[in-house]
């Protein structure tokens, strides 16, 4: 009988979607979902939501939930992380203090300013949390959904011997994306993909043995297709591969495409294509309503959707309970899955059993995508022993090595605008108090 702990189910999109998905599987007809969230008002709803979806499944699952994680950790087998510090107080500063330096972010929870604030703010707390996993639940795997993924996933398997995976949907989600472009049935289409998260590439596309990224170039070239992906097939085109992460999330990571006010407007577009401030003009308003839409399924105003999604989290737990090895994308250190990377987080093929983790061997990427990453991973290795050695100073080294920060302001203007960011979040920031350098 499985055991599932939920840190942080008071943010419902996860928990709820996560707890549909191990419904759904066949012969996992009994367990404990352990929900837990500092938010005992949120924490109520989500508690409601699960045991509403357990009694549509008529399985025997056990729902209990406690503001306090050390109350429900013993006996854990999975730890799915899905948690939010201080996001609601500090997603204004993320934006808007960067962006009085130029720096224009359209989601800001990966690397750049809001980013590695993200990472400063969460980090503590989820260490803290990885801590009392291994010590109460040291059999657990721990499966983290909280962004910015890669430096949260490497700072919890640098500090813990447990299996540590990071999970996203974009690859699954870009496959599907790719199939639908090209007009091939997703199980037809052939493709290899490696990275790192929100910058993996697809390397291969095939169909029945035919490469289709000459079709794909092609077809990048209509208006139409463009306009659906602007910066991605930008980037496609001009790099050679497609990447993982929408063109709003793609275009803050790179040097390339948010610099000036006219490229934003060559390349950005509506929503999650590239708007600038998407997520900090809309994330609150979201917060709200998807509480709402919890309450609509409760009271039977909102049908409650059922159906298993592609997160990763419930085909873990299948292969493991019900001994029906998988293969997922997953977060993890680079033990030689990628040749030309550096030891950092990577995403790659992994096979999961009742061993763990198997990261599968890519071998070399494209030297010029590689590139990319590495970029990436030498801020994530500095944020990392930022967390570690709450180190203040490896903090600003970070912002000023990111790539879009680097390409709009000079290191005077950097070293100000992590000031500014600093005191703006300050209460938040209280490890680091406690050592600082400068």
């Amino acid at each position: 009988m499985a055991k599932v702990t939920m840190v942080g189910a008071g943010s419902a999109v996860f928990a709820r979607q996560i707890i549909t998905d191990v419904l759904a599987v066949d012969g996992l007809d009994s367990g404990v979902f352990a929900l837990v969230d500092i938010d005992a008002t949120r924490l109520e709803l989500a508690k409601s939501i699960a045991e509403r979806l357990v009694e549509l499944s008529s399985k025997k699952w056990k729902v209990i939930a406690s503001t306090d994680r050390q109350e429900v950790l013993a006996g854990t087998d999975y730890v799915v992380n899905s948690i939010e510090v201080a996001g609601l107080q500090n997603v204004r500063a993320d934006y808007d203090i960067p962006l009085r330096y130029g720096v224009d972010q359209c989601i800001g929870d990966t690397i750049g300013p809001g980013g590695i604030f993200k990472a400063l703010r969460t980090g503590p707390a989820w260490l803290d949390i990885v801590a009392d996993c291994q010590r109460l639940a040291p059999r657990a795997m721990i499966l983290n959904y909280t962004n910015p993924m890669s430096i949260l996933t490497l700072a919890a398997a640098r500090s813990t011997s447990q299996p540590v995976v990071g999970l996203c949907h974009s690859v699954q989600g870009t496959s599907r994306q790719l199939a639908g472009y090209l007009s091939i049935p997703y199980e037809e289409l052939t493709w290899r993909c490696a990275g790192i998260n929100h910058n993996a590439w697809f390397t291969t596309l095939e169909h029945r043995g035919v490469d289709q990224y000459p079709r794909l170039r092609e077809l990048a070239k209509t208006h139409d297709i463009f306009e659906q992906d602007p910066v991605r097939f930008e980037v496609m085109l001009r790099l050679g591969a497609f990447v993982t992460e929408s063109s709003g999330h793609f275009s803050e990571y790179v040097p390339y495409f948010r610099k000036r006010p006219d490229l934003v407007k060559e390349y950005a577009r509506a929503g999650y294509l590239g708007e600038s401030g998407f997520y900090a003009n809309n994330w609150p308003s979201w917060r709200r309503e998807n509480d709402e839409r919890i309450r609509g399924m409760l009271d039977g105003s909102v049908e409650i959707p059922r159906t298993r999604s592609h997160e990763y989290a419930s085909n873990i737990i299948e292969a493991v309970e019900k001994e029906h090895p998988t293969s997922i994308w997953g977060n993890v250190s680079n033990a030689r899955s990628i040749d030309n990377l550096p030891d950092g987080c990577v995403e790659v093929e992994c096979k999961v059993d009742r061993g763990g983790f198997h990261p599968v061997p890519f071998g070399k990427l494209p030297e010029q995508l590689a590139a990319l990453n590495r970029s990436h991973m030498a801020v994530h290795e500095l944020v990392v022993e930022a967390l570690l050695e709450h180190d203040r100073q490896k903090a600003l080294y970070a912002l000023s090595l990111d790539p879009l920060t680097a390409a709009v302001c000079s290191l005077e203007e950097i070293e100000r605008m992590f000031g500014e960011m600093w005191e703006a979040q300050r209460q938040f920031l209280a490890p680091f108090e406690q050592k600082v350098r400068v």
